[in-house]
């Protein structure tokens, strides 16, 4: 038996002199939209779609250069204990300073980053560039970088990790790496040994919003963690 199912994406000539490539081109971002909205389904194309794909190719085009530019800053957020109110560590956000568009939210430009494969680049930048700000700061505090998926596949995040420490002169256990879940849910073998090097190289492993997947449990189980972010919705 073969299941399948069907996604469709509609233009409707506006006038006499309707251009078909253009239709064309207007359907398949309609389509786009009908898969992004949960498949078997269909959308009829609107302007905001063709606004929002050419404001996506520009901003994927600009984010290239902008690391090398030195466009993107980092901002830290402080956490602190509840014993003693003092801060403990600072946890790492990063911000785009486009010279046009101003200050820009991850929000804004991390999912673009992510499918067009540019968040390993950039996720390079953050964690090098996190440790060489909390190599200057008091040796009690830590830095807590996010990994993305993208980056966790990568055969060499161990290495890496192991350079940029060199490098920077930061201690292992100042270091906080937090990945999600969803970054857990394939290629398990692999995760588990990876984050079995991590562990063993002495940098502090976070899970990241906790709650919010399917095997919450199997995971710590699984997994050694030190740390564990309780998302807020499932509080």
């Amino acid at each position: 038996k073969i299941a399948a199912s069907m996604s469709i994406g509609i233009s409707l000539i506006q006038d006499d002199l309707a251009d078909p490539d253009k239709l064309v081109r207007q359907a398949d971002l309609a389509l786009y939209h009908a898969k992004a909205g949960g498949r078997a389904t269909f959308r009829f194309f609107e302007r905001d779609l063709e606004v929002d794909f050419l404001n996506k190719i520009d901003v994927e085009r600009e984010l290239a250069s902008a690391i090398e530019q030195g466009q993107l800053v980092l901002h830290y957020q402080p956490i602190a204990s509840l014993r003693s109110t003092a801060i403990t560590s600072f946890e790492t956000l990063v911000r785009w300073q486009h010279p046009k568009r101003g200050l820009l939210s991850p929000d804004q430009f991390i999912p673009i980053a992510e499918t067009s494969g540019l968040i390993r680049q950039l996720g390079s930048w953050v964690l090098k560039q996190a440790c060489t700000d909390a190599a200057r700061w008091p040796s009690g505090i830590k830095v807590a970088v996010n990994l993305s998926a993208g980056q966790f596949y990568k055969n060499r995040l161990v290495a890496e990790v192991v350079e940029v420490l060199a490098a920077t002169g930061l201690e292992p256990g100042r270091l906080e790496l937090e990945l999600t879940e969803s970054t857990l849910l394939e290629q398990t073998e692999i995760n588990g040994a990876t984050l079995h090097e991590l562990h063993e190289l002495g940098v502090i492993l976070v899970l990241d919003d906790f709650g919010t997947g399917f095997s919450s449990l199997k995971y710590l189980n699984s997994f050694r963690f030190h740390k564990v972010k309780i998302d807020r919705s499932f509080v």
